[in-house]
């Protein structure tokens, strides 16, 4: 029994390096002190990305779906959503843009697994590129600050999102540092 349990210890101990190892966050960029903090969260795997842009300037707002259920927006509405869905299997590997140091997010780019991208936003301002650190890890989580007019700062969590053997569900079995 005794060599059982250490067995089964050693599993889920080398179980749970293997998640720490697999995560990563890209620092945060843009103007880190000004704003409300946020972090956005969910079930499962990111399965849809909204972006609300004012007209010719900065990023407003930014919202993802985990699953089938939407996160909490950041930031604010402005006009109609930029939205893409995501297929089947496909993930968020990549996250660029452009930001103002004193100012906000002017431009967003998110790339996918399978080659796809969504961007919203201005091509102006200094450039970032976020991604994960491990090949097998994709976006889980974006936190940062925004204001009443747009986002701040912005930051990428990565990580992987495990499937459940349920129904076709997953969820989001990384272990955050």
């Amino acid at each position: 029994m005794l060599l059982f349990l250490t067995i089964a210890l050693l599993s889920v101990s080398g179980l749970a390096n293997s998640v720490e190892e697999h995560y990563s966050f890209s620092r945060n960029v843009g103007r880190g002190n000004s704003g409300t903090t946020f972090s956005t969260e969910g079930e499962g795997r990111i399965t849809a990305v909204r972006i609300w842009e004012h007209n010719n300037a900065y990023i407003a707002g930014i919202q993802l779906r985990y699953g089938y259920i939407w996160s909490t927006r950041v930031g604010r509405t402005v006009g109609s959503p930029i939205e893409m869905d995501l297929l089947d299997d496909e993930r968020i590997i990549q996250v660029s843009g452009k930001y103002h140091t004193t100012n906000y997010i002017y431009q967003l780019y998110f790339v996918t697994s399978r080659g796809r991208f969504l961007v919203a936003g201005q091509p102006i301002q200094i450039s970032f590129n976020m991604y994960p650190t491990h090949r097998d890890a994709e976006l889980i989580i974006l936190s940062g600050r925004a204001d009443g007019n747009g986002i701040t700062s912005l930051g990428a969590h990565w990580g992987v999102v495990y499937m459940g053997q349920d129904h076709g569900t997953s969820s989001n079995s990384t272990a955050l540092a």
